[in-house]
């Protein structure tokens, strides 16, 4: 048919096919290169059909409706009775409904396979690839369980619902549910990341380890989440108490939810104000020990944030790719541009570094009796929660003008990747939280920081850039004048070692040399695109192309 007979029917022409059809596990190539290093070919085809519901057009369909319409908080019901019940659209049941089938949720702490945390760690990042936003009640049920063995009572309590697969919406008491999801609430106003600033009172009741907390939390996620970890001060200091939703009895707890925020991405999920008014509560461990039995489930919950993150690049990265395969400027396929294969390369290098590390670090949670894994996950979490979540906004943004116009219109799916890719930067310990942690454990805990030098150590000798960088880290470390003020450079250097050390030894030489010219080498200047002449292009763009089955 004509050209113009193809306009006078109203067809577009020269409009990249909408990416769905694709499996997010077995059409990324870095990601099953990393399940299988860490864990094994059999854990890749157990994630198949996972792959394949995320990538399908249903699932694209759910992810925009579930962030189109937003939660909304009911505060009293008809009568005027005090419910503070969050509504959602179907589309978020339907999506937490296959997430926690899948085994997302709190699942693998209850699983004999010996790769379980690396399993549901790539089906966290494959999965995330429809809809971020429903991934943080996910994140924070999985990541509540180390912080609840504080408690062998509280924890063979929760344990079986929280790692269950069956999703189970609605305030009931936790015995009459099929599956629970659990919360943390830490943040108050007046503190923010300086928790021990927090004003919560916790009064002890007529019963051991029972208390009434008096205060609020300023940002809690997920408020129709069955159970919450929070902090407050107790006579003995801060302290952590598990807080849930109804009580045994079948009684509302006191736990108002004053209003739901406002945020820039992450739209599907409800964040919420609470206030404790007599609220009933149990401690979870000792008195004045608050930070530190919650602070296994931060660092979980960090480990989700590198996760989502990566998830993010990997998805932007696909849109990216799959747009410039299809759409033609200029005389030609823009994936045949030079300088256009580039940028796909460079976002491709990028997502990959993120990947490679995010997996690795999930493999440590498999081995935390290994003394070098528990050591290197103390170490790593926070220098890749740092550097992977704050590269996120930047690599997302040059994916979406890959798509030029029609990427900043909302029906592309791209303004709501970039709304969503400073979050996992704040939440968890902001950038500077996380930096100074990194010189905390290395003060702390040398450990850590031998099990730092082991691990690039291995990939010592493969490439000049990877060596120099390691020298530079460790001269660095020498002046601890500065150490405070170079936190954050400190952080991101070491990273990028890490990164540079996996992809060195397991990724194909184009990427590893790729990234170590930029993100090592000296004449770097921080902007996408920018890989050096002799760079091998286009092989590094047709291994990032999603591929339609």
């Amino acid at each position: 048919m004509p050209i113009d007979n193809l306009v006078a029917q109203g067809r577009a022409l020269n409009q990249a096919p909408l990416l769905a059809g694709h499996n997010t596990v077995t059409s990324d190539a870095a990601l099953v290169e990393a399940i299988t290093r860490h864990a094994s070919a059999e854990v890749v085809e157990d994630l198949v059909d996972l792959g394949a519901e995320a990538g399908s057009a249903e699932a694209r369909e759910h992810g925009m409706l579930a962030n189109e319409f937003h939660p909304e908080l009911e505060r009293f019901d008809r009568y005027g009775n005090q419910i503070d019940e969050v509504r959602f659209h179907p589309s978020w049941h339907w999506l937490m409904e296959r997430g926690i089938g899948h085994g997302l949720a709190a699942a693998p702490w209850k699983s004999d396979s010996p790769h379980a945390h690396v399993r549901r760690a790539a089906g966290f990042f494959a999965w995330s690839q429809t809809e971020p936003g429903h991934g943080c009640p996910i994140s924070m049920t999985y990541a509540s369980i180390p912080a609840l063995r504080v408690d062998e009572a509280i924890a063979k309590e929760w344990l079986p619902k929280l790692a269950s697969r069956t999703y189970d919406f609605g305030l009931r008491p936790v015995a009459s549910k099929q599956g629970a999801l659990a919360g943390m609430g830490m943040t108050e106003k007046q503190g923010g990341s300086d928790v021990r600033a927090n004003i919560t009172a916790a009064t002890p009741t007529s019963v051991e380890g029972e208390y009434t907390l008096q205060g609020h939390k300023w940002f809690t996620s997920a408020p129709m989440n069955d159970v919450f970890l929070v902090l407050a001060q107790a006579e003995g200091g801060v302290t952590c108490f598990l807080v849930p939703r109804v009580l045994p009895s079948g009684e509302r707890n006191r736990l108002d939810v004053v209003r739901l925020k406002d945020k820039l991405g992450n739209r599907s999920n409800a964040s919420s104000e609470l206030e404790f008014n007599g609220t009933w509560a149990q401690r979870l461990g000792d008195e004045g020990r608050g930070v530190r039995t919650i602070i296994e489930m931060v660092a979980a919950t960090r480990l989700d944030c590198v996760l989502g993150s990566a998830s993010l690049m990997r998805h932007a990265l696909a849109e990216a790719s799959w747009h410039v395969a299809h759409r033609s400027a200029f005389g030609g396929l823009l994936v045949d541009k030079p300088l256009m294969q580039n940028v796909i390369a460079d976002l491709a290098v990028e997502s990959e570094a993120a990947t490679a590390l995010a997996i690795r670090l999930a493999s440590a949670v498999d081995n935390l009796n290994d003394p070098h894994e528990a050591a290197l996950r103390r170490m790593a979490l926070p220098l890749s929660k740092f550097w992977v979540c704050k590269r996120t906004p930047m690599m997302v943004a040059e994916a979406l003008e890959c798509l030029g116009g029609n990427g900043y219109v909302e029906e592309s799916g791209m303004p709501l990747l970039f709304r969503e890719s400073p979050l996992n930067s704040i939440w968890e310990g902001s950038g500077n939280v996380n930096a100074l942690d990194v010189l905390r454990a290395i003060s702390k805990e040398p450990e850590a920081l031998e099990a730092w030098i082991i691990e690039v150590g291995l990939a010592r000798g493969e490439d000049p850039h990877l060596d120099a960088a390691i020298e530079s880290v460790l001269a660095m470390l020498a002046d601890t004048t500065t150490l405070e003020q170079s936190a954050r450079r400190l952080a991101g250097q070491m990273a990028a070692c890490l990164q540079a050390s996996l992809l060195v030894r397991f990724a194909p030489p184009a990427i590893a040399d790729a990234f170590c010219a930029t993100r090592l080498g000296g004449s770097y200047n921080g902007t996408l695109g920018t890989l050096p002449p002799g760079s091998d292009l286009q092989s590094i763009v047709q291994r990032a192309t999603p591929r339609i089955h």
